[in-house]
C-alpha cells in the first residue's frame, strides 16, 4: 500500500466499525489503510484509549491519520489520545459516521492529502440524500 492517509474508525461497535471498513475498502478498492479501534478490550460495547491509540500508529503510512469516531464518549476518549499523545498529521474529523469515513476514503484513494481528506470528511456533514 502507497503512502495514503489512513483512517482510523473509533466506534462503541466493533461489529458496526467492521461493516463500515468493509464498505470502505470495496469503495476505495483496497487503496486506503483502514484501521478499526472499537469496542473494548474485552469484546464489549464502549470505547478503548489504548485500542485507539494503537490504531492511530496501525493507520499511519506517512501521509496523516483522519480519526473519525461515531458519538460521544468515542470522541471524548479521541480528544484525550490526541492531547496525551499530540502527533503532527493527525486529525480528529467532526464529520458523520458513516458519510464522512466514505467521503475521506474515496478522497484519500486519489492520493489527496490530509487537508483534503479532512474537508472531504467535513463536507458530508451537508450531503442531502433526499431533495
Amino acid at each position: 500500500m502507497s503512502e495514503s492517509v489512513g483512517i482510523v474508525l473509533v466506534s462503541h461497535s466493533a461489529t458496526l466499525a467492521a461493516g463500515l471498513r468493509e464498505l470502505l475498502a470495496e469503495l476505495a478498492s483496497g487503496a486506503v489503510r483502514v484501521v478499526v479501534a472499537a469496542g473494548t478490550e474485552d469484546g464489549g460495547l464502549g470505547t478503548s484509549y489504548d485500542l485507539i491509540a494503537g490504531a492511530i500508529t496501525e493507520a499511519d503510512a506517512g501521509a496523516g491519520v483522519v480519526v473519525l469516531p461515531d458519538l460521544g464518549s468515542s470522541v471524548l476518549t479521541a480528544v484525550t489520545v490526541l492531547e496525551d499523545e499530540p502527533r503532527p498529521g493527525v486529525k480528529l474529523v467532526d464529520a458523520p459516521f458513516v458519510e464522512g469515513a466514505v467521503a475521506a476514503a474515496v478522497t484519500a484513494s486519489t492520493g489527496a492529502g490530509l487537508a483534503e481528506v479532512v474537508a472531504a470528511a467535513e463536507d458530508a456533514r451537508s450531503f442531502r440524500k433526499l431533495q
